[in-house]
């Protein structure tokens, strides 16, 4: 059972600011049939109606408090399993199966939310104004010059370990089997009321300039060491970095809990040092696009089980003793620990 906290500013404790676009699913797993997210302790439903545009609601049939996401999906609403009543996508109750000739369906509409379908990911609101941003931008996902892997990171610990392991490229330590860089030194950060951005000096196993370079993404002895420019950038909720001109990755976050996190990493091998290969037809350089989709997963996967475990240690450590500190050298984890202060009080 986790201990109940009265200090509302330890960074483990804190909400999240409602007032931005968090990343719920994967554009795949919301197919026919609705799927049930928590987002910041917020149970929601997703289906796609007729037209394949995704509806969010509460998760939450208003007749016997149910979930609808143990329902179905009929046309353009969703189908309660327990009595079959159903709502629309605007969170009004549409049907009611053993409703009398003289009575019409009851007022009890669900809440809805603004969602988006963006990226191959489905990006939602949780705030009570209407947006005024945008989800964040990931050109590299359409373009046909960088090449994607996916991995799920699900951990039992509070968003912030996530974002500070993240941040932090100095436990590239931890990743022998799986390290992409080495050597990393804090070069300069800069900071503001929403972002952090972070860059470090490195040495890095990979070097995307000659086509059979890419072999060496797949064998190890074929690598070698070269000084390389590594940026992490925290653009609150999210995070991605940079390693040289080559890589790039994404993490999409959608904190569950206070305990509970879950998010979506993006890995991007860029084959824009190919220049002959941008001549070609975009026929052709979509279907190698398409074709080399998951091309790092193995070690995308094995970076995050890693990366998890300590993760979840941190939390359980936290959890027994909460009123015990680390000893932090890296100054870029107080940076971000600031703008999640920030972004969490102010909202």
């Amino acid at each position: 059972m986790t201990p109940s906290y009265r200090n509302s500013r330890d960074i483990r404790q804190l909400g999240i600011n409602p007032h931005c676009w968090y990343v719920v699913s994967s554009s795949q797993e919301v197919t026919s049939s609705p799927v049930g997210v928590i987002l910041w302790n917020q149970s929601i439903v997703l289906f796609r109606d007729t037209q394949g545009k995704i509806n969010a609601l509460e998760d939450r049939c208003p007749h016997r408090q149910v979930k609808l996401s143990h329902g179905k999906a009929i046309g353009d609403e969703i189908e309660c399993i327990y009595h079959g009543w159903r709502f629309n996508g605007g969170g009004d109750c549409a049907y009611v199966p053993y409703l009398q000739e003289n009575q019409k369906p009851p007022k009890c509409g669900i809440k809805t939310y603004p969602v988006r379908e963006l990226y191959g990911f489905i990006w939602l609101f949780i705030g009570e104004e209407k947006p005024d941003i945008e989800p964040l931008e990931i050109p590299e996902w359409e373009h046909l010059n960088y090449i994607a892997t996916v991995a799920t990171i699900h951990t039992q610990a509070h968003y912030s370990f996530l974002i500070e392991n993240l941040m932090d490229m100095y436990h590239g330590h931890l990743h022998q089997n799986w390290q992409a860089w080495t050597e990393a030194q804090l070069d300069y950060i800069t900071e503001t009321d929403n972002k952090v951005d972070a860059y470090y000096e490195a040495q890095s196993y990979y070097k995307i300039d000659k086509i059979w370079s890419i072999a060496q993404l797949f064998f190890p002895p074929l690598r070698k060491l070269h000084p390389e420019r590594l940026t992490v950038s925290y653009i609150y909720p999210h995070w991605y970095s940079t390693l040289g001109e080559d890589f790039k990755i994404y993490c999409l976050l959608c904190p569950i809990s206070v305990s509970e996190t879950r998010a979506y990493l993006i890995h991007f091998t860029s084959l824009n040092a190919f220049w002959r290969l941008h001549k070609l037809p975009v026929k052709f350089r979509q279907f190698i696009k398409n074709s080399l989709f998951g091309c790092a997963q193995k070690m995308l996967d094995g970076l995050v089980e890693e990366d998890v475990r300590m993760i979840e240690e941190e939390q359980q450590a936290y959890q027994k003793h909460p009123q015990r500190r680390g000893y932090e050298l890296n100054k870029a984890i107080a940076s971000v620990q600031r703008v999640m202060k920030k972004q969490a009080i102010a909202n």
